[in-house]
């Protein structure tokens, strides 16, 4: 630890129930955020019987979705997994305690700050959400959450914001090193038609200026062109799909969402005669019940009832060491520009 820097690193994600039991309370903590179900003025008066009313009434269906993809959310095995990866990419260059702060499940906000100032003190600290795309709904809700938890203390550690890395280099090439991966499975990759799918985000925040379908659409930008220059003149990359689809799923409420929706796409091309589909979860860096029974459950049933033949889910990033790479870069970067900002000052 000689002559390294010691720095807090917080791993935000939404978090998933660990267990049958844990579907309604996490539910309920889902729907109690005000940016998942703005109600106004109202707000402080409804919420909570409302979030109640929804979780009770969503938690038996929620609670049969999980029993068919093993009876909980991996997604906290799978970001600790990741936080454990990060901690070792820093190693060589910071003393890094990085620990995990889900947004609706447990470790809970309060318990990562608890974490932090038990190991704790640092000289710096990252503040890293595993949303790639910035939106409302996801990184400034965790970001909120933070600041009630952790308070604006008066002194103590520079604390640096990473607000989003949809067009990070490492992570457009982790992805597209995951659909390679995935397109490897079909016979002809040229025949496939390449369907994202990004978590949906109401209309409301979109229209309010949320950034998130924006970087949604560039990241897949940069993900086709990068995918299309890898694989020219690339003896062993399978060919990169001409044809390309960007959609939206989880669609939550009565309210408008981003469209289109998977659901219709899936139904769409079907009709339209595409045969072989990959689907690419663009936007999630984790397994979780979206891309396990969302997509690769429901929309491959429904795929094959349209007579979609290869129906394939390109697998999340996980703990990709070039996912990996790309966060160890974002801590640095964050750390570096923080001390950048400190000589400025002095």
């Amino acid at each position: 630890m000689t002559g390294k820097r010691k720095a807090g690193v917080v791993l935000f994600q939404l978090g998933g129930p660990d267990s049958r039991e844990a579907v309604q309370p996490f539910l309920y903590n889902l729907f109690c955020d005000p940016a998942i179900i703005p109600l106004g003025p109202l707000g402080a008066i409804l919420r909570h019987p409302l979030a109640w009313w929804i979780s009770t009434r969503r938690a038996r269906v929620a609670a049969g979705h999980y029993d068919a993809i093993g009876g909980s959310s991996p997604i906290r095995r799978l970001t600790e997994q990741q936080r454990d990866a990060l901690a070792a990419a820093l190693a060589p260059s910071l003393y890094a305690v990085v620990v995990v702060a889900m947004r609706y499940w447990h470790p809970l906000t309060h318990e990562a700050v608890e974490e932090l100032r038990r190991r704790g003190p640092f000289e710096e600290m990252v503040l890293l959400p595993l949303y790639p795309q910035y939106s409302y709904a996801t990184t400034q809700s965790s970001f909120k959450e933070w600041e009630r938890v952790y308070g604006a203390p008066r002194e103590g550690p520079a604390v640096r914001r990473v607000e989003q890395f949809y067009d990070h280099p490492l992570y457009i090439e982790a992805l597209v090193e995951r659909i390679r991966e995935a397109l490897r499975e079909f016979e002809n990759p040229e025949e496939v038609h390449l369907v994202f799918s990004a978590h949906g985000l109401p209309m409301g925040l979109v229209e309010n200026g949320d950034p998130y379908p924006r970087q949604i659409e560039e990241t897949v930008r940069l993900v086709c062109r990068k995918g299309a220059e890898s694989g020219a003149g690339a003896t062993k990359a399978p060919a990169w799909p001409p044809r390309h689809t960007l959609c939206y799923q989880s669609r939550v409420g009565r309210q408008k969402w981003l469209e289109p929706s998977l659901t219709a796409t899936i139904e769409r091309l079907g009709r339209q005669g595409v045969r072989k589909m990959l689907v690419a979860p663009i936007a999630f860096v984790t397994e979780h019940i979206e891309t396990l029974h969302e997509i690769n459950i429901e929309a491959r049933e429904e795929a094959a009832r349209l007579g979609v033949s290869e129906f394939r889910v390109m697998p999340a990033l996980n703990d990709s060491p070039l996912f990996i790479s790309a966060l160890a870069d974002l801590v640095l970067r964050a750390i570096g520009s923080e001390r950048t900002a400190h000589a400025a000052r002095g």
